[in-house]
């Protein structure tokens, strides 16, 4: 059956275990919709914040981590979502009653984030594309803090890789990341690491 989780993608195709020839992301980045110019490395700490549902989006996040000398913090919903909760071909699943009703939307966290949140500048973002855009778990961490000042890179992948939904996600990202820059952000799958190193090194974020 078809989930909303990384190894599916809303046409049910099924991820490959090797990269496909990922288009590379830009490193310019945005404070809503106005573009910005420098990379928030230089000073400051970085923290990686992700959400996995199946270990693709976990098996990033790792690797940002010790490319960039970043701390992970996990996103755990207080309810686990199970194998049935992310079947999005069933009309009602988890996934799609949140995606209908504007009022579930709110995912409770077991925590928000880690300690020291005004400490990191450079927040790393990392889910899986659901329903052709972020999972509502991101936009309840977005909306939790203070995240003026802060710089925001979005990274994901999907099954079917569709750039559209991509671009959908940071759309998200931007309007739940209030008073934050947020970067066009990275689109490549786990295996990619040759695309994951060059948007970090584009980007000024390697230890």
């Amino acid at each position: 059956t078809g989930t909303a989780s990384e190894e599916a993608s809303s046409e049910g195709a099924s991820e490959t275990a090797e990269a496909t020839a990922a288009e590379e992301t830009t490193g310019a980045s945005e404070t809503g919709t106005e573009s910005g110019t420098d990379s928030a490395s230089a000073e400051g700490r970085t923290l990686v914040v992700y959400y996995s549902a199946t270990g693709n989006t976990e098996a990033v996040a790792n690797y940002i981590a010790q490319a960039t000398g970043g701390d992970l913090f996990e996103l755990e919903p207080v309810d686990p979502y199970t194998d049935e909760d992310l079947n999005w071909t069933d009309e009602n699943s988890r996934v799609v009653y949140e995606h209908d009703n504007e009022d579930a939307r709110d995912v409770e966290l077991v925590a928000d984030t880690g300690d020291n949140w005004d400490e990191y500048d450079t927040v790393f973002i990392g889910y899986p594309i659901w329903w052709h855009t972020a999972p509502m778990i991101i936009g309840t961490f977005l909306e939790s803090y203070d995240l003026t000042g802060k710089e925001i890179y979005p990274f994901t992948q999907s099954a079917s890789m569709d750039t559209e939904q991509f671009g959908n996600s940071i759309a998200f990202v931007r309007e739940n990341a209030d008073g934050a820059s947020v970067d066009d952000g990275l689109f490549a799958r786990p295996s990619d690491t040759q695309t994951i190193d060059a948007y970090l090194a584009e980007n000024n974020l390697v230890q």
